[in-house]
């Protein structure tokens, strides 16, 4: 063997002594224990127990939920409304509307929004000179006497009825004092066939004339439910009852146009300085002349 490799070889395990090493052990694998699934469920009741629970009311006096907030709304207008109805027409601070709904517990930010921005844009909400809130009725109706100086001033102007939604509405104990103005003769009700509600008249008993009994048979025997004006205007006319062609409302007759002729459009001449038309024309022909001598 060649004496250079092994002088090299012996200088290798100089070395390798020399040099410190770690050796690892190897370690045994040990059998994984079973898991018990009670323990699991009960890890999993634990940190499920330890989480907050979502109740029912929390969820619905969240402050973010739109429709708690117009809930809570909905009630403030309904119970003042009813208690307009009942007499109780003075006015009421916010807290004490939401002690008398039993809201007491919505949010501050709840609460900001109802006094700043919803019960004042309200229709149905009237803020007094002071900032309490009462009940905005469609009229000033106090009792009877008032409801009866208003059908009169509707009747006197024209303006018509009055729709008894509105009366019942307005004015405190409706029912009753619109059963004795019935009992008077005072009232008259008639049911608007577009929507079937009750519309309030006063009744005139000065406009009242005498009819004759056989023309109210007549008229009264002469149907026209059923039948709209176009059918009512061609039976008048198999008739030979033209009376009502000039009556009821006229068709907008459209305005004629002017047709637009192809003419042929004259430009006019400028007429300035027409007063000095000789004068251009020698000046002209001075310089032509000019010209040609030149």
């Amino acid at each position: 063997m060649d004496p250079a490799l092994l002088k090299e070889r012996e200088l290798f395990k100089k070395r390798a002594l020399t040099t410190p090493t770690v050796e690892r052990k190897k370690t045994e694998s040990r059998p994984e224990p079973a898991r018990d699934d009670s323990n699991s469920s009960k890890r999993f009741k634990s940190s499920s127990s330890s989480a907050p629970k979502l109740d029912i009311n929390t969820y619905k006096t969240a402050t973010g939920s739109s429709q708690y907030r117009f809930g809570v709304l909905a009630k403030i207008v309904k119970h003042m409304r009813k208690r307009h109805q009942e007499g109780e027409t003075y006015p009421l601070t916010l807290e004490e509307i939401l002690d008398e709904t039993n809201q007491l517990d919505v949010g501050n930010k709840v609460k900001q929004w109802l006094q700043t921005e919803s019960l004042i844009d309200n229709p149905k909400i009237e803020v007094s000179p002071d900032g309490k809130f009462l009940f905005k009725a469609p009229f000033k109706l106090k009792d009877r006497k008032s409801l009866l100086k208003l059908l009169k001033q509707q009747d006197l102007k024209g303006l018509g009825g009055v729709l008894l939604d509105d009366v019942i509405e307005s004015l405190p104990h409706a029912e009753k004092a619109l059963k004795v103005l019935q009992n008077q003769n005072e009232i008259i009700f008639i049911i608007r066939p577009i929507d079937k509600k009750k519309v309030l008249f006063y009744n005139d008993r000065t406009a009242t004339l005498p009819i004759d009994e056989e023309f109210q048979k007549l008229w009264r025997s002469v149907a026209v439910d059923a039948m709209d004006d176009a059918k009512i205007d061609e039976y008048l006319e198999k008739q030979g009852i033209r009376s009502m062609q000039d009556h009821g409302p006229k068709k907008p007759i459209a305005p004629k146009r002017n047709k637009n002729t192809n003419r042929k459009k004259t430009f006019k001449k400028p007429r300035d300085n027409e007063h000095l038309a000789d004068v251009l024309e020698t000046y002209s022909d001075n310089t032509l002349t000019q010209k040609n001598t030149v």
